[in-house]
């Protein structure tokens, strides 16, 4: 299950520079110059020729290989990758997931409880391109139900703030959930007679986007109550101290986590973390261990090894955009930061990793002295991952453009480690896993079938008597493997003679 080499950063640069300068682009920019000229009589032509006409048929063709090519112009132009695997792939596809995890009685159930886990979201072209779904998932405009939030700022030990923005009118869509199922005292998520919390946190910059944006209303419409965890100096909350949260430093959501179990103390916490905003949570999740207040967690397009990725050249669309929310909360708040940090050259770098060197690693930056290998000694979102003891489902894709190739993910981890698991799709974007004809985002359904799965194995395992009172963070005796079904054909990691892995929690911290 080892995923194949990929370019090196090196050879991808010198291959976009190559098309960028060559007579190649110069064509592609012509063609970008007078082709959308050259579609609207086409079109005009379309609406007047009677349906299934030879000619029609024809036309439709040719308009879409006219599509193509304008589309493929724009990437060069933007200088967006323009090859790959899978970036001409025009027909889905049944067999595009794998499915990555160390056998044990968990990783069964999930693959016979999750039938998403079990066929990824495959679309055409154009909904399959992995920057149309990054850009739609990230930019487009809201879900048509829109979903109010009541927000709250909660004020830290340091005296910093974050902001919780918490979903409103979630007891309505609970209790007609509620009234519509047979057992009454049970909530659609987790099967328990409050609704589980589900903690959102969006990307390391900040900003709801519209793929969180639709994973709320979908929790909250299946029993969830669902809150948006803001790091201090986002999403408008005010910037009360000269400090910055750094990448891996999950002290504010920890401290966050303490007040929604103390608000709501008889409830299940949950977590989904969008993009780069893994690094705080798989960072909280290592240093708490079995202390945990998270019962399970998922990520969506997770920023595993946050030095590679600060350090791995991004597309100048990406980056620009990746950089603007940064350097917009530095110059808003530019008098305050300037007796600690050199404000002028933070706002001058032109890349992630010199932002990031320069706020963290200078003697004067508001997070303290230190160079960039002892940064990432403490801030690296998997330094502690041996310790982290709830289920974390990781959802990542081959042609995500904002992360390092597939080819770096840390396969041995999901291999070796019973708690972390690993559904790899080919196309999906960042944060995009889209369906075709659906209405349902496949990593929003597979991240709520995630949690229901994992309560009701940990449920099972209690009444059985293997597990001991409480939820998933409770202390428990070790578990042996029951008797299990036979697997699924092409499912992949799971392996027979592994069949007897004993489900243990370990208790170090």
């Amino acid at each position: 299950m080892e995923a194949g080499p990929g370019p090196t950063s090196g050879e991808k640069s010198s291959e976009r520079e190559e098309l960028r300068d060559g007579p190649t682009c110069r064509l592609w920019r012509m063609a970008l110059g007078h082709g959308l000229l050259c579609l609207l009589p086409l079109l005009l032509l379309l609406t007047l020729l009677p349906r299934r006409s030879p000619a029609r048929v024809w036309l439709e063709a040719a308009l879409d290989a006219a599509a193509r090519i304008l589309w493929l112009s724009v990437r060069l132009l933007l200088d967006l990758p323009v090859s790959g695997a899978h970036a001409s792939r025009s027909a889905p596809t049944t067999e595009a997931l794998r499915f990555v995890c160390k056998p044990s009685a968990l990783a069964q159930h999930l693959l016979h409880n999750c039938p998403s886990l079990t066929k990824a979201s495959s679309g055409v072209w154009p909904q399959a391109d992995p920057h149309i779904q990054t850009f739609s998932s990230q930019v487009l405009g809201p879900p048509t139900e829109q979903l109010q939030m009541t927000r709250e700022h909660l004020l830290l030990a340091d005296g910093g703030l974050v902001t919780l923005d918490w979903a409103a009118g979630m007891e309505a869509a609970w209790t007609r959930r509620r009234s519509r199922r047979s057992g009454a005292g049970q909530a659609l998520g987790c099967f328990t007679s409050t609704p589980p919390v589900l903690v959102l946190i969006p990307q390391h910059w900040g900003g709801v986007t519209p793929h969180l944006e639709a994973l709320c209303l979908s929790a909250v419409s299946q029993g969830f109550c669902a809150v948006l965890f803001h790091p201090r100096g986002t999403a408008g909350s005010p910037l009360t101290t000269a400090r910055l949260a750094e990448f891996g430093d999950s002290a504010d959501l920890q401290q966050a986590l303490a007040y929604i179990h103390q608000r709501h103390p008889s409830s299940k916490l949950l977590a989904v973390s969008e993009g780069s905003g893994s690094g705080v949570l798989l960072s909280y999740l290592g240093e708490s261990g079995s202390s945990s207040q998270l019962s399970a967690c998922v990520a969506i397009s997770p920023v595993l090894l946050g030095r590679r990725w600060f350090q791995t050249r991004l597309p100048p669309v990406y980056n620009m955009a990746v950089l603007y929310p940064r350097k917009l909360l530095l110059h808003r708040y530019r008098s305050s930061f300037r007796p600690v940090l050199d404000v002028d050259r933070a706002l001058g770098c032109s890349s992630l990793k010199d932002l990031e060197e320069t706020l963290f690693c200078s003697a004067s930056g508001p997070g303290g002295a230190g160079d960039w290998a002892t940064y990432w000694q403490r801030n690296e979102p998997l330094r502690d991952a041996d310790e982290v003891a709830v289920p974390v489902l990781c959802i990542c894709s081959h042609d995500d453009p904002l992360l390092p190739s597939s080819s770096t993910l840390p396969l041995p981890l999901f291999q070796r480690n019973p708690f972390f698991f690993l559904a790899l799709t080919d196309t999906g974007g960042h944060c995009g896993f889209t369906c075709s004809g659906q209405e349902r985002n496949w990593s929003h359904a597979t991240a709520l079938e995630f949690f229901k799965a994992v309560a009701d194995f940990m449920n099972v395992e209690k009444d059985a008597g293997e597990v001991g009172v409480g939820r998933l963070g409770s202390r428990r005796r070790p578990s042996v493997l029951r008797r299990s079904r036979p697997l699924r054909p092409g499912l992949g990691m799971m392996q027979s003679e592994e069949a007897h892995f004993t489900w243990k929690r370990s208790y170090t911290r």
